[in-house]
């Protein structure tokens, strides 16, 4: 995130966990049913057994029976001791998951259309990121590791500056990021997040639950609440068609705090990530070393994630806000010129290797079987960005608007 509070200026903010993606993406087994996952296997370091999550997770589980699948991944992921995120996780071809900009130089280079923009405003850069780990891997590849720890009582706990000569600043919640007109990327940060999720049944909702399988006493299992839990009296809406829904209560406190900074201070989040508009049913899943893995399986070790629901995330602006999309990432990146600039890359380059690999690249990020129709696009701007639709009592709202990049087709003249 970016925030330089004590006079006005360009705020660029930025969720995540430094994004994030598994690759290949494959459903795990539908959660909706009550059902046995392995829990134990192999350790971090390699040795037979339960995890050190598991062994936590059992014993709370003995003290507390079943807990939400929320609840789960929050331990799964971000537990301070032995959490997925909080250890560092595992990003790139070496790791369980690599991230669109990673896999091609195109991907980043269309947002250097805003390098002119950003050379002429005050601008600070602003992270929210929960992994100490990954804040040091993001401090040296951002500053080459010049920053410095900030006291406890600070809201930022990490700060410095880029190479680039950019102050950048970490921060563990989005509420201790500087109010100010702000720029948002939250680029696979929303998947990451915890779920609930519910099974219609013939006697009304249930919640899914995690709990101990009795057959095999280091192991989970799904099953289902005996009756309605206070989740599924406030998050299912009553005209819900979908026999199984997953909803993110927290990514709806988050965009509505997006909205409301976005309504009062100006300027626009971008909402990147695997997601759909409220017609997925069971899309949580883990991966592990670039392959599916049982998400109750070894807690801990390996990335949990679901997909975004933008029609939720639509709802939760409350109005307060405009959006757009989502729109697949085919769509956008063809709106922001990919085609245009893959060609003059192709055109500059004499080597073999490298046009294969561009090509290949490209591939990846725009087939519709790849990345290119399951990775979405998503967006918050202020209403007045747009005219209002009663044009005729707004005489000075003739001109039109100019279109949102990325949004609107590019017209070259």
């Amino acid at each position: 995130m970016v925030s330089l509070p004590s006079r006005r200026s360009l705020f660029a903010a930025a969720l995540g966990l430094a994004g994030r993606r598994r690759l290949p993406r494959h459903h795990a087994p539908a959660a909706a049913q009550t059902s046995s996952g392995a829990g134990g296997q192999v350790d971090t370091e390699g040795s037979s057994g339960p995890t050190a999550m598991l062994r936590h997770l059992l014993l709370k589980l003995r003290a507390t029976g079943p807990v939400t699948v929320a609840e789960y991944m929050r331990e799964a992921l971000t537990n301070p001791g032995q959490g997925y995120y909080t250890r560092g996780g595992c990003i790139g071809e070496s790791g369980d998951f690599v991230t669109s900009p990673e896999i091609s130089q195109i991907f980043g280079e269309v947002f250097n259309q805003l390098a002119s923009l950003l050379s002429k405003c005050d601008v600070s850069i602003h992270l929210v990121e929960v992994s100490p780990k990954l804040s040091e891997s993001q401090a040296l590849m951002l500053t080459g590791g010049k920053v410095q720890s900030n006291p406890e009582d600070k809201s930022a706990y990490m700060q410095g500056v880029t190479k680039t000569g950019i102050p950048i600043f970490w921060y563990r919640d989005i509420q201790d990021v500087p109010p100010g007109y702000s720029f948002y990327l939250a680029h696979e940060f929303f998947d990451a997040l915890p779920i609930h999720k519910f099974q219609r049944t013939e006697k009304g909702w249930r919640e899914v639950l995690v709990d101990i399988d009795p057959e095999v006493p280091d192991q989970l299992r799904f099953v289902l609440s005996p009756s309605s839990t206070p989740a599924t009296e406030n998050f299912i809406q009553p005209e819900e068609r979908r026999d199984h829904v997953e909803v993110c209560p927290e990514a709806g406190v988050i965009i509505q705090r997006l909205a409301c900074r976005i309504e009062k201070d100006g300027g626009a989040a971008l909402v990147a990530d695997y997601g759909h508009d409220g017609t997925k049913t069971d899309t949580f899943r883990g991966f592990q070393n670039h392959k599916p893995h049982d998400v109750l399986k070894a807690p801990g070790t390996a990335d949990l994630t679901a997909d975004v629901d933008f029609s939720y995330l639509r709802k939760m602006t409350q109005g307060k806000t405009a959006t757009l999309g989502p729109i697949t990432q085919r769509e956008f990146l063809k709106n922001m010129g990919i085609d245009l600039r893959l060609q003059v890359l192709l055109q500059n380059s004499r080597d073999t290797e490298t046009r294969e690999q561009l090509l290949h690249s490209y591939d990846m990020l725009m087939n519709p079987k790849k990345m290119g129709d399951c990775f979405n696009f998503f967006a918050l701007l202020p209403h007045q960005r747009f005219p209002h639709p009663d044009k005729k009592h707004k005489p000075e709202l003739k001109s039109p608007v100019s279109p949102v990049a990325g949004f609107g087709e590019l017209l070259l003249k």
